[in-house]
């Protein structure tokens, strides 16, 4: 069986939303990716890169987005942490549309230790790569 592409798959939400996504979260909740043998010296501006990504900023980017998109946010942190498989896919988006305690996507997805790597594990198990993201 072929790899899923990009065009044949549709997760609801397109992935440099979700890679976006990705970045601002690990950010915000301290996993980004580090390369460890990059020479460079840290940037003296990047104190001003951090104050972009800050929580109430992740919360307004997922507000942004209409309920179908923050569906499939919730759905591909479901499918990245195990919850459900590829193939299960309509059930996992099923899920991430409840709220049935009243909760919206933000407060949802903020909830959860390193959901951008989850969503990036999300991804990953549909045979596609956020690395790989222009952004």
């Amino acid at each position: 069986m072929a790899e899923p592409s990009e065009d044949d798959l549709d997760l609801g939400i397109s992935l440099e939303v979700v890679a976006t996504l990705v970045d601002h979260a690990r950010a915000v909740q301290g996993t980004e990716v580090v390369d460890l043998d990059a020479d460079e010296e840290p940037d003296a501006d990047a104190g001003e890169a951090e104050a972009e990504f800050d929580e109430d900023s992740l919360r307004a980017a997922i507000l942004a987005l209409n309920e179908d998109e923050q569906a499939a946010l919730i759905a591909l942190v479901l499918v990245g942490r195990g919850d459900f498989t590829p193939e299960e896919w309509d059930e996992a988006m099923a899920q991430g549309a409840e709220r049935d305690n009243g909760e919206d996507a933000a407060e949802i997805l903020l909830g959860i230790d390193n959901f951008g790597d989850l969503l990036a594990e999300g991804v990953g198990a549909f045979g596609l790569s956020i690395e790989d993201v222009d952004r």
